[in-house]
Protein backbone atom coordinates (compact mmCIF):
# COMPACT_ATOMS: atom_id res chain seq x y z
CA UNK A 1 0.00 0.00 0.00
CA UNK A 2 1.39 3.41 -1.00
CA UNK A 3 1.70 6.01 1.74
CA UNK A 4 -0.68 8.97 1.68
CA UNK A 5 0.73 11.90 -0.28
CA UNK A 6 2.12 14.72 1.82
CA UNK A 7 0.15 17.94 1.43
CA UNK A 8 1.20 21.36 2.62
CA UNK A 9 -1.18 24.32 2.78
CA UNK A 10 0.50 27.26 1.03
CA UNK A 11 -2.50 29.63 1.09
CA UNK A 12 -5.46 29.66 3.43
CA UNK A 13 -8.78 31.44 2.83
CA UNK A 14 -7.47 34.75 4.15
CA UNK A 15 -4.33 34.62 1.98
CA UNK A 16 -6.45 33.81 -1.09
CA UNK A 17 -8.73 36.78 -0.33
CA UNK A 18 -5.72 39.11 0.07
CA UNK A 19 -4.19 37.90 -3.20
CA UNK A 20 -7.45 38.52 -5.10
CA UNK A 21 -7.74 41.99 -3.53
CA UNK A 22 -4.21 42.81 -4.71
CA UNK A 23 -4.93 41.46 -8.21
CA UNK A 24 -8.10 43.59 -8.36
CA UNK A 25 -6.11 46.74 -7.54
CA UNK A 26 -3.46 45.81 -10.12
CA UNK A 27 -6.13 45.32 -12.82
CA UNK A 28 -7.59 48.76 -12.07
CA UNK A 29 -4.15 50.38 -12.06
CA UNK A 30 -2.92 48.71 -15.24
CA UNK A 31 -6.09 49.53 -17.18
CA UNK A 32 -6.53 53.02 -15.66
CA UNK A 33 -9.95 52.01 -14.35
CA UNK A 34 -12.43 49.43 -15.53
CA UNK A 35 -13.72 51.01 -18.73
CA UNK A 36 -14.15 48.20 -21.29
CA UNK A 37 -12.72 45.57 -18.91
CA UNK A 38 -14.40 42.15 -18.62
CA UNK A 39 -13.39 38.99 -16.77
CA UNK A 40 -13.50 35.51 -18.28
CA UNK A 41 -13.04 32.55 -15.95
CA UNK A 42 -11.56 29.38 -17.39
CA UNK A 43 -13.77 26.47 -16.33
CA UNK A 44 -13.53 25.00 -13.60
CA UNK A 45 -11.85 26.86 -10.79
CA UNK A 46 -11.21 29.99 -12.81
CA UNK A 47 -14.95 30.68 -12.77
CA UNK A 48 -15.44 31.11 -9.00
CA UNK A 49 -12.17 33.05 -8.87
CA UNK A 50 -13.48 35.37 -11.62
CA UNK A 51 -16.69 35.91 -9.62
CA UNK A 52 -14.70 36.75 -6.49
CA UNK A 53 -12.48 39.10 -8.48
CA UNK A 54 -15.55 40.84 -9.93
CA UNK A 55 -16.86 41.36 -6.38
CA UNK A 56 -13.48 42.82 -5.34
CA UNK A 57 -13.49 45.15 -8.36
CA UNK A 58 -17.01 46.27 -7.41
CA UNK A 59 -15.72 47.06 -3.88
CA UNK A 60 -12.68 48.92 -5.21
CA UNK A 61 -14.25 50.86 -8.07
CA UNK A 62 -17.98 50.75 -7.35
CA UNK A 63 -18.91 49.35 -10.73
CA UNK A 64 -19.93 46.02 -12.17
CA UNK A 65 -17.56 44.19 -14.46
CA UNK A 66 -19.02 41.69 -16.96
CA UNK A 67 -18.09 38.06 -16.36
CA UNK A 68 -17.82 35.29 -18.94
CA UNK A 69 -17.23 31.55 -18.57
CA UNK A 70 -14.90 29.75 -20.95
CA UNK A 71 -14.79 26.03 -21.65
CA UNK A 72 -11.52 25.00 -23.32
CA UNK A 73 -12.12 21.25 -23.45
CA UNK A 74 -12.15 20.94 -27.23
CA UNK A 75 -9.16 23.28 -27.58
CA UNK A 76 -6.80 21.20 -25.44
CA UNK A 77 -3.75 19.81 -27.23
CA UNK A 78 -3.87 16.64 -25.11
CA UNK A 79 -7.48 15.74 -25.93
CA UNK A 80 -6.54 12.63 -27.92
CA UNK A 81 -4.18 11.33 -25.21
CA UNK A 82 -6.77 11.43 -22.41
CA UNK A 83 -8.34 8.09 -21.53
CA UNK A 84 -11.65 9.46 -20.31
CA UNK A 85 -14.39 10.94 -22.47
CA UNK A 86 -14.13 14.73 -22.24
CA UNK A 87 -17.00 16.55 -20.57
CA UNK A 88 -17.83 19.66 -22.57
CA UNK A 89 -19.54 22.62 -20.92
CA UNK A 90 -20.92 25.81 -22.40
CA UNK A 91 -18.86 28.88 -23.04
CA UNK A 92 -20.82 31.94 -21.98
CA UNK A 93 -19.54 35.34 -23.10
CA UNK A 94 -22.47 37.73 -22.43
CA UNK A 95 -20.73 40.81 -23.84
CA UNK A 96 -19.22 41.90 -27.14
CA UNK A 97 -15.50 41.17 -27.42
CA UNK A 98 -14.43 43.88 -29.92
CA UNK A 99 -13.18 46.87 -27.94
CA UNK A 100 -13.11 44.89 -24.68
CA UNK A 101 -10.06 44.20 -22.55
CA UNK A 102 -10.53 40.59 -21.47
CA UNK A 103 -8.83 39.44 -18.29
CA UNK A 104 -8.62 35.64 -18.40
CA UNK A 105 -8.79 34.12 -14.91
CA UNK A 106 -7.33 30.73 -13.99
CA UNK A 107 -6.34 29.08 -10.75
CA UNK A 108 -2.85 27.76 -11.59
CA UNK A 109 -0.49 28.35 -14.48
CA UNK A 110 2.00 25.58 -15.12
CA UNK A 111 3.07 24.69 -18.67
CA UNK A 112 0.97 27.41 -20.35
CA UNK A 113 -1.01 24.93 -22.45
CA UNK A 114 -4.34 25.68 -20.76
CA UNK A 115 -3.85 29.38 -21.44
CA UNK A 116 -2.95 28.67 -25.08
CA UNK A 117 -6.20 26.73 -25.42
CA UNK A 118 -8.11 29.58 -23.75
CA UNK A 119 -6.61 32.12 -26.15
CA UNK A 120 -7.74 30.00 -29.12
CA UNK A 121 -11.24 29.64 -27.63
CA UNK A 122 -11.58 33.40 -27.00
CA UNK A 123 -10.42 34.31 -30.50
CA UNK A 124 -13.00 31.89 -31.96
CA UNK A 125 -15.72 33.88 -30.17
CA UNK A 126 -14.41 37.30 -31.23
CA UNK A 127 -11.42 39.62 -31.27
CA UNK A 128 -11.01 41.59 -28.03
CA UNK A 129 -8.97 44.79 -27.84
CA UNK A 130 -6.51 43.00 -25.54
CA UNK A 131 -6.24 39.83 -23.46
CA UNK A 132 -4.58 39.86 -20.05
CA UNK A 133 -4.02 36.89 -17.76
CA UNK A 134 -4.62 36.68 -14.00
CA UNK A 135 -3.76 33.55 -12.03
CA UNK A 136 -3.91 32.78 -8.36
CA UNK A 137 -0.78 30.57 -8.49
CA UNK A 138 2.20 30.62 -10.87
CA UNK A 139 4.16 27.42 -10.32
CA UNK A 140 6.66 27.80 -13.15
CA UNK A 141 7.78 25.14 -15.65
CA UNK A 142 6.40 26.89 -18.75
CA UNK A 143 6.52 24.97 -22.02
CA UNK A 144 5.10 27.86 -24.04
CA UNK A 145 6.09 31.55 -24.05
CA UNK A 146 3.14 32.64 -21.91
CA UNK A 147 3.43 34.87 -18.85
CA UNK A 148 0.61 36.04 -16.56
CA UNK A 149 0.01 39.77 -16.12
CA UNK A 150 -1.34 39.38 -12.59
CA UNK A 151 -0.21 36.71 -10.09
CA UNK A 152 -1.53 36.02 -6.61
CA UNK A 153 1.52 33.99 -5.54
CA UNK A 154 4.59 32.58 -7.24
CA UNK A 155 5.25 29.06 -5.96
CA UNK A 156 8.45 27.41 -7.19
CA UNK A 157 7.68 23.71 -7.57
CA UNK A 158 9.28 20.55 -8.83
CA UNK A 159 7.63 18.50 -11.54
CA UNK A 160 6.98 15.88 -8.86
CA UNK A 161 4.60 18.26 -7.10
CA UNK A 162 0.99 19.18 -7.80
CA UNK A 163 -0.73 22.39 -6.75
CA UNK A 164 -4.41 22.14 -5.86
CA UNK A 165 -6.57 25.25 -5.56
CA UNK A 166 -9.62 24.33 -3.52
CA UNK A 167 -12.71 26.52 -3.54
CA UNK A 168 -15.97 26.20 -1.60
CA UNK A 169 -18.05 25.72 -4.76
CA UNK A 170 -16.30 22.47 -5.68
CA UNK A 171 -14.33 21.39 -2.62
CA UNK A 172 -16.10 22.80 0.42
CA UNK A 173 -12.93 24.54 1.56
CA UNK A 174 -10.85 27.58 0.55
CA UNK A 175 -7.14 26.81 0.35
CA UNK A 176 -4.19 26.13 -1.89
CA UNK A 177 -2.14 23.02 -1.18
CA UNK A 178 0.99 21.58 -2.69
CA UNK A 179 1.27 17.80 -2.84
CA UNK A 180 4.31 15.63 -3.47
CA UNK A 181 3.61 12.90 -6.03
CA UNK A 182 4.95 9.50 -5.12
CA UNK A 183 7.19 7.65 -7.52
Amino acid sequence: MAPDPVQKVIMDEQAMRRALTRIAHEIVERNKGLENVALVGIRRRGVPLARRLAAKLREVEGREVPIGLLDITLYRDDLTTRAEQPEVHRTEIPFKLPGTIVVLIDDVIYTGRTVRAALDAIIDVGRPAAIQLAVLIDRGHRELPIRPDFVGKNVPTSRKEVVHVRVNEFDGVEEVVIEELSG
